[in-house]
């Protein structure tokens, strides 16, 4: 199946049926790293550095203690 690079517009063609949500990939074209968001339709997003989930990992809990 095909899909566009939301950076360049360059067609990418994943095969859905290897495929899995989640998984990570690189645009030929303009290089930018992608993630597969969803199969169904098919998308696909850039990966941001420092995205929330980085920073989910991050945070300190705090003391409840009173």
């Amino acid at each position: 199946m095909a899909v566009v690079c939301p950076e360049c517009d360059n067609p990418l063609t994943i095969d859905v049926e290897d495929a899995e949500e989640g998984e990570k990939m690189v645009c030929d074209e303009c290089g930018v790293e992608l993630e597969i968001v969803s199969l169904d339709p098919l998308e696909v997003a850039p990966i941001e550095e420092g995205s929330y989930h980085d920073e989910a990992e991050t945070l300190v809990p705090e003391d409840d203690e009173e």
